[in-house]
Parts: structure tokens; sequence; C-alpha cells
């Protein structure tokens, strides 16, 4: 069943973020459980657990704080959309978030889209370079943790 859904969520930043990850559209279960990649199989904090080397807490506060202690913003490229459950393939008629919000008041140095579409709605929106990183997504099954948690350390050259 397709739905009409806007982002719930204010982006993660502050003047000290360096890298910015965008996500596409949060998932039904992140958007029940208020916070990014809540889908209980979705990688994403499993990763950067991983690539840090450091436990993350499941609290929303532990993972924001864990963000911007390493200088990670977070967001999604898109701000509303028609979807089909949580399937990024489903996305029509979307509008795109204004990443002038992070980008003017952080000292960005790369983005980073997770997964095809938000690389490919990021691309057709700006003329902002970004560089794509595999989903991390239950759905992205084909890629396995130990790749992903490779794929993901690029990020590190960009926080020093």
């Amino acid at each position: 069943m397709k739905e009409i859904v806007v982002h719930p969520f204010k982006p993660i930043f502050n003047k000290d973020s360096k890298i910015l990850i965008l996500g596409s559209m949060p998932s039904i279960k992140s958007r029940e459980e208020g916070f990014y990649f809540a889908h209980p199989q979705n990688r994403f904090w499993k990763v950067l657990s991983a690539i840090f080397n450091q436990e993350i807490n499941n609290s929303v506060q532990d993972k924001t704080n864990f963000l911007l202690s390493h200088h990670i913003a977070l967001w999604d490229v898109v701000k509303s959309c028609e979807i089909s459950n949580s399937q990024d393939a489903s996305i029509k008629h979307y509008e795109t978030n204004d990443f002038n919000q992070i980008l003017s008041h952080a000292k960005i140095k790369a983005i980073f889209t997770l997964g095809k579409t938000a690389t490919r709605l990021f691309r057709a929106s700006t003329n902002l370079d970004c560089i794509p990183l595999p989903s991390t997504s239950p759905a992205n099954c084909a890629v396995s943790l130990d790749k992903l948690i490779d794929e993901f350390k690029i990020i590190l050259k960009y926080l020093n």
C-alpha cells in the first residue's frame, strides 16, 4: 500500500560535523521508534560501532551523542514522498530536504549516501558531490556485515 510520508526527524549535526551521511527515507520501524535506522536488522549502528571500535547503546540520546562526538551529521535525502512500506525503490513524487541547513553551519568535508536510491535522488536534486556507500538495510542482505564495515571505513579518512 502506497502512502504519503513526511520525514519525521530533524537532522543530527553541530558546527563540528565533518561528514554527512544521508539515507533515503526512514523505514516504517524507524518512524514508529522515532529515530534513524531503528529496524533491529538494519546494520547501520553495528557498522559504525565496528569502524570506531566503540559500543553504541540503544537510546536515542546515546546514538546522537555518538554521532556528534565522532563529527558525523546524519539525515535523509527525502523530505516527503509516496512510498510503499519501507521500499526505497517504490519512492515516487518526492521532495528533497534542504541540505544547506547543515552545510551552512558545519564544516562538512564529504557527503555519503546510503544505497542506490539515496544516491540517485541526491544526485538528481543537487550539484553536490557524494560518495555512495551500500545500504545497511536488511533488504540489502547480499552485502555481508564484514563487507559493509570494510566499505564504511572510507569515512574515517574524512574525519582526521
